[in-house]
C-alpha cells in the first residue's frame, strides 16, 4: 500500500497539481482498452513534466519497493499500462513536446506524450510523414507506441514502429539517464539498445525522449475496393499482388461477418452476400508508377474472380475507407463488449487462418468478425461478448486459446502490433520456448533487479 508519506514526497517531486489521489480519478487510470484482464486501482497517479522528476520517482520507488506503471493514452489492447498493484501510474500527458523537427536529417525528437497524429500534422509542413499509424493514432502517443512496438494500416509497405526509432533517452531502474542511438543513418556501436527498448512495454526503463525517423510524404495515391465470393480468391489476390512486385501502402481485409455488421451500422453501400472484401491503396512519388500499380492490382483482382471499384477522387477514397474505419465501432455495438485479438500469420496463410477462426466461432457458437491487415498477415478476430454471461465467457477463453494455437501452428506469432502485456502472457512460452522466456527473465533481472518497472507484464516471472 502507498502511504501518506509516499504521496507527500510525490507532491514534492511533481507539484500538488500533478498528483492524483481521489479514488474516482484513480479508477480512470486502472484501465486500458483491454477487456477481461486483472487490474488494480493504483495508489497514486503522477504527471511528470521532465526527466529529472522521473529520476526522483525511481529513487523513491526503489527505496520503498513500489511498482511503477508507465502510461501513454491508455489505448493499449494487451493490458500494457494497467496497474496490477497499488503502485504508481506515471502518465505522460504533460510530457508532450515536439523537441525538434530536423528536415535535413529527416528526424523528429519528441517527448513520449506526443500524440502520433499531432506529430504527423507538425512534420507535414515539411512534406514529411512519420509512417507508423495504429488505428488509435488520433489519441495514441509516440511513447506508448514505442513501448508496444505498434503497427498499423501502412505496415506492409512502410513497416512498424521499430523501423522508425533511431534512438532515445531512458531513465533506467537505477535512476541513471541513458541516451543511445542518434540521428546518424548508420550506427552499429555497442548492443542495439534501441531495438531492445522498442517493444519492452515499460519493463526495462522509462522512455523520456525519442528520436523518430521521418520520410518524404508520397505525392500520389490510388485506392480501390474489391469483393469476392470465396475467401480463397481474396487470399490469392493478396499473395498475387505482392508476387507481382506491387507493395501497396495498405492492403486490408474484412470477412463476411464484419461486412454485414459494418453495412448494418454505417450504411456505406457494401454488398452483404460476399465472403470477403479487400481495401487496397497504392502510393508513391511518381504518378505513372502509381497508375501502373493500380492497374496491376485491378488485373489481379479480375484474374481471381473479384469485382472492384476505384476511387477517382479524394471524396470517393474517403468513402471507401469509411468502411474500414467503421469495422470496430460496428462490431462493438452488437454486444456489450468486444475482445479484439491480434493473431498474425504469413500472408500466404491468411485464408487458412480465416477458416480456422470461422470454425472456432462455429465450435463455440460465438460471433467473431475478422478484419485486419491482409498484406502483412495481421488479422484482428473480434469476439462479440457479454461479460456478464459466465457460460459464454468460458467459451470465449477457450476460443481465444484456440485462435492463438492456430496462428502458431501456421507459422505465425502471438502479436503483430498489440504487444503481450498481461493479456497474452500465458501464451508466450508456446512461441519462444522455455529458453526464450528464461532469457527474457535474465535481461529483466539484470536491468531491474527490484522488479519495480511494470511488473507482471511481458516477462513471465513464474512457469
Amino acid at each position: 500500500m502507498i502511504d501518506s508519506n509516499f504521496i507527500n514526497k510525490c507532491r514534492n517531486i511533481f507539484g500538488t497539481e500533478n498528483v492524483l489521489t481521489d479514488r474516482a480519478e484513480l479508477i480512470t487510470y486502472s484501465y486500458d482498452a483491454t477487456p477481461g484482464i486483472p487490474r488494480e486501482i493504483p495508489g497514486v497517479v503522477v504527471f511528470p513534466e521532465n526527466t529529472k522528476q522521473i529520476q526522483e520517482l525511481i529513487f523513491l520507488a526503489r527505496q520503498t519497493k513500489t511498482p511503477i506503471y508507465p502510461r501513454g493514452a491508455g489505448t493499449c489492447l494487451s493490458g500494457g499500462p494497467v496497474p496490477l498493484s497499488k503502485g504508481v501510474v506515471v502518465s505522460f500527458q504533460k510530457m508532450n513536446k515536439i523537441v525538434e523537427i530536423d528536415p535535413d536529417n529527416l528526424t523528429a525528437t519528441v517527448q513520449p506524450g506526443v500524440v502520433i497524429a499531432d506529430l504527423n500534422a507538425a512534420v507535414a509542413k515539411y512534406g514529411l510523414i512519420y509512417p507508423p499509424d495504429p488505428g488509435s493514432m488520433a489519441t495514441a502517443t509516440v511513447g506508448g507506441s514505442v513501448a508496444e512496438n505498434s503497427g498499423g494500416l501502412r505496415g506492409l509497405k512502410y513497416g512498424v514502429t521499430k523501423h522508425y526509432i533511431m534512438g532515445m533517452e531512458v531513465v533506467m531502474p537505477t535512476g541513471e539517464v541513458f541516451r543511445f542511438g542518434g540521428k546518424t543513418v548508420k550506427n552499429v556501436t555497442a548492443y542495439d539498445f534501441t531495438h531492445l527498448f522498442v517493444g519492452s512495454e515499460g519493463t526495462l526503463g522509462i522512455i523520456t525522449e525519442i528520436i523518430c525517423k521521418l520520410i518524404p510524404a508520397p505525392k500520389h495515391r490510388k485506392a480501390m475496393i474489391a469483393f469476392f465470393d470465396k475467401l480463397e480468391d481474396a487470399g490469392k489476390t493478396v499473395t498475387d499482388i505482392v508476387r507481382n512486385h506491387v507493395i501497396p501502402a495498405t492492403l486490408e481485409i474484412m470477412d463476411k461477418v464484419t461486412i454485414q455488421t459494418v453495412e448494418n451500422y454505417a450504411k456505406v453501400g457494401l454488398p452483404t452476400d460476399v465472403e470477403a472484401l479487400l481495401l487496397i491503396e497504392v502510393d508513391g512519388m511518381g504518378k505513372d508508377s502509381v497508375e501502373w500499380e493500380a492497374e496491376k492490382c485491378v488485373e489481379i483482382i479480375k484474374q481471381n474472380n473479384g469485382k472492384y471499384k476505384i476511387a477517382e477522387t479524394d471524396a470517393e477514397r474517403d468513402s471507401l475507407w469509411a468502411a474500414r474505419r467503421a469495422a470496430l465501432p460496428a462490431l462493438a455495438q452488437v454486444k456489450p463488449a468486444t475482445v479484439l485479438e491480434d493473431a498474425t500469420v504469413p500472408r500466404t496463410k491468411i485464408v487458412d487462418m480465416l477458416i480456422a477462426i470461422q470454425n472456432i466461432a462455429k465450435k463455440y457458437n460465438l460471433m467473431i468478425g475478422t478484419f485486419g491487415h491482409a498484406g502483412d498477415g495481421n488479422l484482428h478476430p473480434t469476439l462479440l461478448i457479454d461479460p456478464m454471461d459466465k457460460e459464454e465467457m468460458e467459451k470465449v477463453h477457450k476460443a481465444v486459446d484456440e485462435i492463438f494455437d492456430s496462428a502458431l501452428s501456421l507459422g505465425g506469432t502471438l502479436s503483430g502490433e498489440h504487444g503481450i502485456g498481461v493479456a497474452k502472457l500465458k501464451y508466450l512460452k508456446n512461441e519462444i520456448g522455455r529458453a526464450g522466456v528464461e532469457t527474457m527473465r535474465r535481461i529483466k533481472q539484470a536491468l531491474d533487479p527490484d522488479n519495480i518497472l511494470n511488473p507482471g507484464k511481458l516477462v513471465p516471472m513464474e512457469d
